[in-house]
């Protein structure tokens, strides 16, 4: 009787086909890995970032929620109102807030004259969170060119705007930016920040291979005509989240949307200082995830699945005799590869102080992503804030 394929290797190598089957996963996995390193996320870190423009092309509104957000505001806001850009406006939605904000509002108005200041009220006709704010600062804009950010984040550079503006090409209906978090002390900081780090390295690369799938509301841009020409946040407005990538997810594509990651459109935000915080606003994520398009939910799927199975394989292969080297050199060669690719990247995307600890956070940030998956089960209610 011919034998099969895994026999005959099985018996050349004297590894038993159940051997065999782990390391041609364990593969399987790596070649995945290195599909996503160096064909889609190494895009990102070669490829060119051209200057910014000296000239400004169109007036821009900039649109900002806050609830609560008095001591970020007092901090924050002068940078956004004194920008390098001749013609803008700041709208700031005062969202059902009662820590002082509305009345730092008032004075800072007096001051500049571009802030606008919409108030959100407490009431039945209302509708609570974060989606409804961010339509009642689009409804008051002046201008088409939207640029959003949040009340606990700072531009990186007075040129910020310059950036951020309306590309040259006509069909350019959305651009998405970066925002890095703050430095602190701590594991916790360094976590965050390093997830934050391979969130944008996805999305970014993705957009860059003319598949965007979302943005961070902490930094991108788009129409308001996109916005109202699609019924704004009409299909996902039952779900707290997704103010940002579900509208970038339901609306983006290779034609209308571009990337900005010069170094002065860097919009910095302050990091969860808890892991309870942390954990919660990642619940948020994870809620609008679902509502993504098929495709992007499967390709997404796909890298996390892939990540769990090699590590998984990778124990087990440790733990027999006749696949411990093999596992081995796979694991020395994917660190190889990663250690090429993401070190660069951490470097381009201001990250550098994570480098030399980059497997060590790769493999925690795995841990945790698995852990809050089944947290995410479990745990239902979420809000904005």
């Amino acid at each position: 009787m011919e034998l099969t394929f895994l026999e005959r290797l099985a018996r050349a190598t004297h590894i038993g086909n159940f051997e065999i089957v782990l390391l041609s996963i364990l593969l399987f996995c790596f070649l995945v890995q290195l599909y996503f390193s160096l064909f889609v996320h190494l895009k990102l870190a070669v490829t060119k970032v051209d200057e910014l423009p000296q000239l400004a092309r169109k007036p821009l509104s900039v649109i900002i929620c806050a609830r609560n957000e008095v001591e970020n505001l007092k901090q924050y806001l002068s940078v956004v109102l004194e920008q390098n850009y001749p013609d803008y406006e700041v709208v700031v939605v005062n969202d059902r807030s009662w820590d002082g904000t509305h009345e730092l509002l008032e004075t800072m108005a007096k001051q500049y004259k571009r802030l606008k200041v919409v108030t959100v009220t407490e009431g039945t006709k209302f509708i609570a969170g974060k989606k409804f704010a961010v339509t009642m600062g689009i409804k008051a804009a002046s201008y088409d060119w939207l640029v959003f950010t949040d009340a606990d984040c700072v531009p990186a550079s007075p040129n910020w705007l310059l950036g951020m503006q309306q590309p040259d090409e006509q069909q350019a209906e959305i651009v998405l930016g970066y925002s890095p978090y703050l430095k602190k002390r701590g594991l916790l900081n360094a976590l965050i920040r390093f997830e934050t780090f391979f969130t944008a390295v996805n999305y970014l690369s993705f957009a860059l291979k003319g598949m965007p799938y979302m943005g961070v509301g902490r930094n991108m841009a788009y129409k308001k005509t996109l916005f109202f020409n699609n019924k704004g946040f009409a299909a996902h407005m039952h779900i707290p989240s997704g103010d940002d990538d579900l509208f970038v997810n339901a609306h983006a594509h290779n034609g209308n949307t571009s990337i900005m990651i010069h170094k002065d459109t860097y919009v910095w935000s302050e990091p969860n200082s808890s892991l309870k915080a942390y954990l919660r606003q990642k619940k948020r994520h994870f809620g609008a995830g679902k509502l993504y398009k098929p495709k992007h939910k499967f390709i997404l799927s796909l890298q996390i699945a892939v990540q769990f199975l090699f590590y998984v394989l990778l124990i087990a292969g440790m733990c027999f005799k006749t696949t411990l080297y093999p596992a081995l050199a796979i694991l020395i060669l994917s660190i190889l590869i990663r250690c090429f690719v993401y070190p660069r990247l951490l470097k381009r995307l201001n990250y550098g102080d994570l480098s030399w600890w980059f497997p060590i956070l790769d493999l925690l940030l795995f841990i945790f992503l698995v852990f809050n998956s089944i947290l995410s089960i479990f745990v239902k209610k979420v809000q904005w804030k």
